[in-house]
């Protein structure tokens, strides 16, 4: 199966993290991540959250449901034993060779990031390439238009108990203004 490695960034907005694990549930890919990135995410997610003013016990009793979400959901999408390759990566942020390190040992075909630029081709194993998440989507999108539009039907089923209800064309239409341009067009051309 095709597998992804979803760096931090593209897993911290909602509504695309919601997007890319229901889409994973589908099986139309194998989604990956390691300890280090889910420590950013926890990171991430609790800086986010202070700065909407939401309590510690609040935040705490959130990403302990939304990590034990993702393990339950995807329990083989944890990469160990990525920590001995570090040092066989060469990129321009050495902060980053921990995400191509966990690529290889979990044998990612793609690396799914919005930072680009910290992850040039030349500086990527031959086996692994690197994606925004808008490309990600869109290819998703063009290769199984039935299992993204389920998708993303199934997340919209859900809003409304922490926000204000969505339809699928909404999440498409917020997608589109939050950084996924293509996909976002694409999508409500599909679910017209």
């Amino acid at each position: 199966m095709y597998s992804a490695l979803l760096d931090t960034c593209v897993l911290v907005p909602s509504r695309a993290r919601d997007v890319l694990l229901e889409l994973a549930s589908t099986g139309a890919y194998r989604p990956l991540w390691s300890s280090e990135i889910l420590d950013e995410l926890d990171r991430a997610l609790r800086t986010l959250a202070n700065r909407r003013g939401a309590s510690l016990e609040d935040t705490n009793a959130y990403l302990t449901r939304l990590f034990q979400q993702m393990s339950a959901a995807f329990p083989d999408a944890l990469v160990t034993d990525w920590e001995a390759l570090i040092g066989t990566v060469q990129l321009p942020d050495l902060n980053d060779r921990h995400v191509v390190a966990a690529a290889l040992a979990g044998r990612a075909d793609v690396i799914v990031t919005d930072n680009l630029v910290d992850f040039p081709p030349a500086a990527l194993p031959p086996s692994i390439s690197r994606q925004c998440l808008d490309d990600f989507l869109l290819d998703a999108l063009n290769l199984h238009p039935f299992l993204v539009v389920s998708a993303v039907s199934s997340v919209a089923s859900r809003t409304g108990r922490s926000g204000p209800p969505m339809t699928a064309k909404d999440i498409a239409i917020y997608l589109q203004a939050h950084g996924t341009l293509k996909f976002g067009e694409r999508l409500l051309a599909e679910l017209a």
